[in-house]
């Protein structure tokens, strides 16, 4: 008799960048996505797209305050009980805190969130073409198996 392995449910993200696609937007979809030849794990919506059933939604938001008004708005809409509460992953837009307003409003809306991941300010995002160029950069790397490990608990 064989015995029973263990099966890891692998989840699967659905990112909504609240200020548009951009680079940092196409390289956090592909940090969601892993490394580890997994298969698709994350998936872009569009404003309004509906969340797919067993999907966990990400917001994704640059540090600034625009960013946390937007967030701000999304977050009271959002229906509860028919939804998992979204995880939001702040981007650092420059090698700096955030702004205190911004601080002030993630920090408020932490109560109806999944939770929240800040990721650090990149440089080599500035400099790449594509987003599968940004993970030959140690940091990127790096940023890329934290944000995983928080949004899966480890």
């Amino acid at each position: 008799m064989v015995p029973a392995q263990k099966t890891r449910i692998v989840p699967t993200y659905g990112l909504m960048p609240v200020h548009g696609y951009d680079i940092a937007a196409s390289v956090v979809l592909r940090m969601l996505d892993g490394e580890e030849g997994r298969g698709h794990r994350a998936g872009g919506l569009q404003p309004g797209e509906p969340v797919p059933v067993g999907t966990q939604p990400v917001l994704l938001t640059p540090s600034t305050a625009f960013g946390s008004v937007l967030v701000e708005s999304i977050v009271r809409a959002w229906p509860t009980g028919s939804l998992p509460r979204p995880w939001l992953i702040v981007v650092a837009d420059v090698p700096a805190r955030p702004a205190p307003a911004a601080r002030y409003r993630f920090r408020a809306l932490g109560g109806r969130l999944a939770g929240t991941v800040h990721i650090p300010y990149l440089p080599a995002l500035r400099a790449v073409e594509r987003p599968e160029d940004a993970f030959t950069d140690a940091a990127v790397t790096r940023a890329a198996a934290k944000l995983r490990a928080q949004l899966e608990g480890k």
